[in-house]
């Protein structure tokens, strides 16, 4: 595991209190009638899991994957306390295969690898959604600096083969903060919610 990128998000999320409130992104709670009534979801890169903790409370069973040891251990905490069907597992996506048609439902917000697109269409089961909500181009302040971690207009609606576009946006979002010192900031996002087709 790149000890350096996980030192640096166990360093974010270290010292946090593990009773203030974590929120799932936009995109997952303003549509979160499309979510499945049962089945096996996926928060990929969940940090401090908000979409994994509001899917759990709407009944699925959720995968929670992230390479920060310390986020997964409040995750972990907060779900054996309230007793919800919340898997928190150490990762490092870039050293793994994912799993071959395995989740109803994968929720990404706030990250974005391009090269990893083809294995999250491969761990969707038959007619499972697909909600990512992720920053859009150009580079913004308080936000990731490098550019390959942007979106470029239109490119999600190109970017699944697989899959059949559902909802599609571009503009301007309030951030839920993920760390106690965040203020409540805006900034320009791409959402997309997909289903990929049936055998």
């Amino acid at each position: 595991m790149t000890q350096s990128l996980a030192q640096k998000w166990d360093d974010k999320y270290a010292n946090l209190d593990p009773k203030r409130p974590v929120l799932p992104c936009w995109l997952l709670k303003h549509h979160s009638r499309r979510l499945p009534l049962k089945g096996k979801a996926l928060d990929l890169a969940c940090g401090l899991g908000g979409n994994a903790r509001f899917m759990a409370q709407c009944g699925l069973s959720v995968e929670a994957w992230d390479i920060s040891d310390n986020a997964l251990t409040i995750l972990n905490n907060w779900a054996a306390i309230n007793r919800l069907k919340i898997k928190p597992m150490l990762c490092d996506f870039e050293q793994m295969l994912f799993p071959y048609q395995q989740f109803d439902v994968i929720v990404v917000s706030r990250y974005l690898n391009r090269e990893l697109f083809a294995q999250i269409e491969t761990a969707l089961k038959p007619g499972g959604m697909l909600f990512y909500q992720t920053f859009l181009s150009p580079v913004q302040e308080n936000a990731p600096q490098n550019p390959k971690f942007y979106l470029k207009p239109t490119e999600f609606n190109q970017a699944w083969s697989n899959l059949t576009t559902e909802i599609y946006g571009e503009g301007w979002l309030k951030d839920t903060p993920d760390t106690e010192d965040a203020s409540i900031s805006q900034h320009r996002y791409a959402w997309y919610v997909g289903k990929k087709a049936l055998l």
